[in-house]
C-alpha cells in the first residue's frame, strides 16, 4: 500500500513500468508499459504517456493553459476518437521546468473525461473533484485531495 501523504512536495517523477491503458468509444488509446508518473502529497499519482504510445485517436490543441508551480505551464487537449470529440480530456507541459524534462511530449488523461483508464488491469476511481486528475488504485491510501472543502490542504 501507498500512501499519498508519504509522496513529496515539491512533487516526483518517476519512470513506471506499470501498464497503462485508456480506452474511449470502444477504441484502445494508450496501452504503454513505457511511461511516467508524478506523485505529489495528498493526490493520487498521475500517468503521463508519451504521445507517441497514442493510437486510434487524434489529439487536438485547445486554447486553455494553466500553471503550475512545479513543472510550469500546461497545455489542454481535446481527444478526438472517430466522430467522438471529448473536451480537454489530456493536458501536458510542453515546456516543463528543468526538474520536469522528461515531460516533454507526454500527456496525462483526466480519468473522468474517457470511457475507461486501468493500471495494470485494474480499472482507476477518479480522483474527486473536476480540477486534478489523479488514479486512484486499490494500492493507494487516502485522504485524497480534490473534494470539496479540500482544496486549502
Amino acid at each position: 500500500m501507498e500512501s499519498v501523504w508519504d509522496y513529496p512536495r515539491p512533487p516526483r517523477l518517476e519512470r513506471t513500468p506499470r501498464r497503462i491503458t485508456v480506452v474511449h468509444a470502444g477504441v484502445t488509446v494508450v496501452d504503454s508499459d513505457r511511461c511516467w508518473r508524478v506523485l505529489e502529497t495528498s493526490h493520487p499519482p498521475v500517468y503521463y504517456v508519451p504521445r507517441s504510445e497514442i493510437t486510434g485517436a487524434r489529439l487536438l490543441p485547445t486554447d486553455r493553459r494553466s500553471w503550475c508551480e512545479w513543472k510550469g505551464e500546461a497545455s489542454y487537449w481535446d481527444l478526438a476518437v472517430g466522430d467522438v470529440r471529448i473536451r480537454e480530456a489530456a493536458w501536458s507541459y510542453e515546456r516543463p521546468a528543468p526538474s520536469y524534462a522528461e515531460l516533454a511530449g507526454a500527456v496525462a488523461f483526466y480519468p473522468g473525461r474517457v470511457d475507461e483508464c486501468r493500471v495494470d488491469g485494474e480499472r482507476v476511481q477518479v480522483q474527486p473533484g473536476d480540477f486534478y486528475g489523479g488514479w486512484i488504485t486499490a494500492d493507494l491510501v487516502g485522504p485524497f485531495k480534490g473534494a470539496p472543502g479540500t482544496l486549502g490542504w
